[in-house]
Formats: structure tokens, sequence, C-alpha cells
């Protein structure tokens, strides 16, 4: 199966380059068939916490895939591209080192007072102040901008609390729904646009997760490719009303 009209590709990582802690043997393979075909790509993930320089060690260390940073756009970078664009550079962020950095890079002051929008992602060291401060700010009229809305992230623990569940509690304590930037929102999408530089018809979403890669690519109006290596099954289809275009039970049944 193949469709060569495509002229670049969003990847999704967990479920479609690896799944947790395993590889998808399939995966190396198709990255460097998109490479020598000379095909852009670019990486899209919810993650907030990792740099993209931390990311593309991991892909290329632990499970053999080609990967610079400048390929890895992630809801942290996408985060810091919408903030950009607001007024006021003054930012209170709950999130990690991944969501700090890309601010910064992108010119944000990062503060704990006269807050312009309090940024909430990923953070695994929450605290009760951290929470007060944030929701303060909020009802003082910074606005609240959100990396993503995923609840839960595999871990080998289980299903552990992800930014979602976090926001969710801010949300709750300061009665204002966040602008939400990550898959699926069609803000990041709109974001990787500009970044690998094609129209939405000359890209195709590939990933494993119907309620984010798949939706990302509905929303925006691009084709899409669910590889069924992780979190969606085929049986789950049945459900949903908008299919994805093309459905794959492994990368290595696409032609490029």
């Amino acid at each position: 199966m193949c469709n060569e009209k495509f002229k670049g590709y969003f990847i999704d990582l967990d479920g479609t380059m690896y799944k947790g802690t395993e590889p998808i043997k399939e995966a190396p393979n198709f990255i460097k068939r998109l490479q020598g075909n000379n095909i852009p790509y670019l990486f899209l993930t919810n993650n907030s916490t990792s740099t993209p320089q931390d990311i593309a060690e991991r892909l290329a260390g632990k499970f053999n895939i080609p990967a610079e940073q400048e390929s890895i756009y992630t809801s942290a970078l996408a985060t810091a591209d919408y903030v950009k664009r607001q007024e006021g550079n003054r930012i209170y962020v709950i999130g990690e080192d991944g969501l700090k950095k890309a601010l910064v890079d992108a010119g944000m002051e990062l503060v704990n007072e006269d807050i312009d929008h309090v940024v909430v992602g990923l953070d695994r060291t929450l605290s009760y102040e951290k929470c007060e401060i944030a929701t303060l700010a909020i009802q003082n009229g910074a606005s609240f901008i959100a990396t993503n809305e995923d609840t839960n992230i595999p871990t080998e623990k289980g299903m552990s609390p992800g930014a979602g569940s976090l926001i969710a509690l801010i949300e709750k304590a300061s009665h204002v729904e966040p602008t939400f930037i990550g898959k699926p929102e069609k803000i990041m999408m709109m974001s990787a646009l500009d970044r690998i530089g094609f129209k939405a018809n000359e890209v195709l979403m590939v990933g494993d997760n119907y309620n984010t890669d798949i939706k990302a690519g509905i929303n925006s109006s691009i084709d899409t490719l669910l590889v069924l290596t992780g979190f969606t099954k085929r049986m789950d289809l049945k459900q949903v009303e908008i299919q994805p275009t093309f459905v794959i039970d492994t990368l290595d049944e696409w032609g490029i």
C-alpha cells in the first residue's frame, strides 16, 4: 500500500516508532526509507518533559531510529510557538525541563508574579504551592495554556497520571478552561505545517492512536495512516464515525 502524493510525513512516537520500552522492528527501516527518498518528516509528540535533543538521542541509542533534534516537534515547542504569538512574555510554568527550555528559547521570562500566561504541562514535582500560584494568576486575568490533554501516560508501573490530569486540577480550581495545544488540537498541527513547509494536503499523519494522532489529522484536514502496532485496534474502528484514510498492520506495508 502506498500513496506517492505525500511530500512530507508527520510521525507519532510511542506506539508507532516504539512501544513503551520495547522496539517496533519495522520502525527503523520506515525512517530509512523516507530518508532514502529524501522525504521530509517531523516526529510529533505530546511529550513536554523532554527536550528534542533528549528524544533524538533516545531514538537513536535505544531504538536504532535515525533522528536529529530538528526533526522532533514536541507539545512544548508547539506551546512556545503559540505563546510567542500572544501579548506578554511573563510566564508561570508548571512543567519540566523540556517545557521550560522551549519557552525560554522562545524569549519568554519565567516568573512567579505579574504573570501574563500560565502554562501547564506534565510536572512530576507538582505541589500545592505551584497549583495555588497558577490558580490565583488565572483568576487575576492570566491566560491558561495547556500542553496536551492526555490524562494518563503508560509507564512500567501502569497508566500513570498525565498532563491532562494535572491540568484538570487547575481548571477545576480556577473555573477557567485552558487552551490546549498538543494533539489532537489543530494548533499544534498548523505549527507543524509551518515548520515542514507544506500544505495540509501534501502531508500524511502516521500514528497508532485514533484519539490523538488520527483525530489530529482529521481536525486539520490532513490525511491519516493508522498503524495497528500500538493503542488503537482494528475492532475499535467500528465505534468511530470518521475512519482513518489508510489502515495498516505494520509500517512495512506502506510503500514509499
